[in-house]
């Protein structure tokens, strides 16, 4: 008798099930119950039907349904994540019912109306590793999807599945609204706690970089402790010198607790206060003056992070209390050096030569201070990027440091970036993106990370790719302006005029915040006016140029963006050749790739006047033939 041969079948499968489903069968079973069943009949099933798809499994809280496209699949899982958030926006916080769902297309077996093997497997695997509210793509599905929906995905990397040979490369669903608002009404079954930016009380404005440095760090250590929820330092960096009161913050941040401080350094003496306000009702749980001397300060952010653990009767696992105990460095000169020369490349943009010199010869003195410093490593390595962006020369200063860091610590993220960074403008592509691959699998939430991310992507030319890289960066980083341009620019790039004005009113008001305080700072003006000009307000726009030129009449990178500006928002091309002819004429290698690949140049490629210019440019830096990207 011939063995029975099995059928196979190509498939998208969605796997979607609930969050913290235990928590709330025993908080209430009946209530949740019903509950679920009235979402899978009047929520789940009418997508299902309406995007083709077959439900083939329901078991207790998850499901599994089958599509025969991955764009319906998708479309589908986007829906259904708005629809489940709307559902449940007026129920109370924990008793809410939000999703994880994964996508994944592969081979199946069929047995009558049940589907088996690795394409579902697969799928299930991505579920459990989805974020609450969120959806998680593989690779096979992705690739059918992209440019034919309007969401946009980011590259998580290749990630090794249980029980799955081979690693799968995933995507993350990202910028939707529906995405949004159904992760925002997540549960988490852990404690949770925002640290506030620490204000900084000494008599020295310029001591603000040693308060944010301490914030970081404490948020880093808390970050270790596994039974506690730590909103990102990023994210809560967002209410630094805003005055609204703590129940409001927790509500907004989804957090059940606050931390917040202040910090006073004088001589070689430290003052740090910290309190642990109770989100709900805005009373202390824990409140400490610390007074040390500064080189004691490492103990003394061991001390405070050990202090909220026990205020929150959290338990401390020993493995975590020696990781918050490990640190970059133990000189507190080297640490002091390392959170200026931070403060430098955050505050300044990217075609800043002062600001790049400072960086190096800070990091310097504290990778001579402690050779051991990896984050001190990292940000000379970055330093020396920005450096050969403005002035030219070859990336193996920055290189050897970013490779001395990954020798330090192998697993460092931004280090990976970074060398992805460089990789890049030498022309090695290649490895460049295994670099930015491994950084995103390291850490997909870091701010430099997901810069360089965006940054790789628009030089290549993968303008839609760069945008959740770019949307990332933005929220990260509060004070970050020149992500937010390049964000305009990509939106831009793609036709999406939505995009552009959304990301042109969030430069405009971050550009003014500083102004009030510095009306001077040409980067931020510089920025403001690609800003206007991108809103169609040419005459101001205008007049902030006339402004940073008054400022800073040689500063090559400004001219660079006043010429994007007037050749895309403007279209003003006899002023915009007139503003390149000076940064062609002395523009660094690395610049100039930047400049061939920047989509607002696009409407100038054509015209002789700009082509002669790139021509003698690269005649300069003996790069003849390189040619123009379109």
């Amino acid at each position: 008798m011939a063995e029975e041969r099995v059928q196979r079948r190509l498939a998208v499968i969605l796997a979607a099930d609930v969050v913290g489903f235990s928590r709330l069968m025993e908080r209430d079973e009946t209530a949740t119950l019903a509950v679920l069943k009235d979402r899978r009949k009047k929520v789940l099933e009418p997508l299902v039907t309406r995007h083709q798809g077959r439900v083939f499994k329901v078991a207790g809280d998850g499901v599994l349904v089958q599509f025969g496209s991955a764009v319906d699949a998708v479309q589908c899982a986007i829906d259904l994540q708005q629809e489940m958030a709307s559902a449940s926006a007026d129920l109370p916080e924990d008793s809410r019912i939000v999703l994880r769902i994964g996508i994944n297309l592969g081979d199946v077996m069929v047995e009558g109306n049940d589907l088996y093997g690795d394409g579902v497997n697969i799928a299930a695997r991505l579920e459990q590793m989805a974020d609450p509210g969120g959806i998680l793509v593989a690779g096979t599905a992705y690739d059918q999807v992209k440019n034919k929906i309007k969401s946009s995905f980011e590259d998580v990397g290749a990630q090794n599945l249980k029980n799955i040979q081979e690693p799968v490369r995933l995507y993350r669903v990202v910028g939707t609204p529906q995405i949004a608002r159904a992760a925002a009404v997540a549960p988490t079954d852990k404690p949770s706690v925002a640290v506030l930016p620490f204000t900084n009380m000494s008599d020295d404005p310029q001591q603000e970089y040693f308060a944010d440095g301490i914030t970081e760090d404490i948020t880093t250590d808390l970050s270790k402790v596994s039974a506690l929820f730590v909103i990102a330092r990023n994210t809560a960096l967002t209410f630094k010198g805003k005055s609204e009161d703590v129940p409001q913050i927790a509500r907004q941040l989804k957090v059940s607790n606050i931390l917040q401080g202040s910090v006073r350094k004088a001589g070689g003496r430290v003052r740090i206060t910290a309190q642990l306000v109770d989100g709900r009702s805005g009373g202390h749980i824990w409140a400490e003056r610390f007074d040390r001397e500064l080189n004691n300060i490492f103990s003394l952010q061991d001390e405070i992070s050990e202090a909220i653990v026990n205020a929150l009767q959290l338990k401390l696992l020993p493995e975590e209390k020696k990781a918050i105990g490990q640190r970059g460095t133990d000189n507190v000169e080297a640490y002091n050096l390392y959170l200026m020369a931070r403060q430098s490349y955050i505050v300044d943009n990217e075609g800043d030569e002062k600001s790049a010199e400072a960086i190096i010869r800070l990091c310097r003195r504290a990778t001579g201070i402690d050779p051991n410093y990896t984050l001190a490593w990292t940000l000379m390595a970055l330093g020396q990027t920005k450096l050969r962006n403005t002035r030219g020369g070859s990336g193996d200063d920055g290189l050897a440091a970013a490779e001395r860091a990954l020798v330090l610590e192998p697993n460092l993220p931004e280090a990976h970036a970074v060398k992805a960074r460089i990789l890049a403008e030498e022309g090695r592509t290649d490895e460049a993106s295994v670099e930015i691959a491994i950084a995103l699998r390291l850490d997909p939430e870091s701010y430099e990370v997901n810069r360089s991310a965006g940054l790789l992507n628009y030089r290549q030319h993968r303008i839609g790719d760069s945008i959740p890289y770019w949307e990332r960066a933005v929220r990260l980083m509060e004070s970050d302006i020149n992500s937010v341009a390049m964000l305009i620019s990509s939106y831009n790039s793609i036709g999406d005029a939505e995009g552009v004005r959304r990301a042109a009113h969030i430069a405009l008001t971050r550009a003014e915040k500083v102004l009030a305080r510095d009306q001077n700072n040409g980067a931020v003006v510089s920025y403001s006016a690609y800003a206007l000009a991108a809103l169609g307000e040419a005459e101001r726009a205008k007049e902030r140029m006339d402004r940073v030129l008054l400022i800073e009449p040689d500063n090559l990178s400004r001219r660079y963006n006043f010429a994007c500006a007037l050749t895309v928002y403007l279209n003003d091309t006899d002023s915009a050749i007139e503003f390149l002819g000076p940064v062609f004429a002395k523009i660094a290698a690395g610049f100039l790739k930047h400049g061939k690949a920047d989509p607002d140049l696009d409407p100038l490629r054509d015209d002789a006047r700009f082509r002669e210019m790139v021509a003698a440019a690269e005649e300069r830096l003996g790069q003849r033939g390189a040619g123009l990207q379109k």
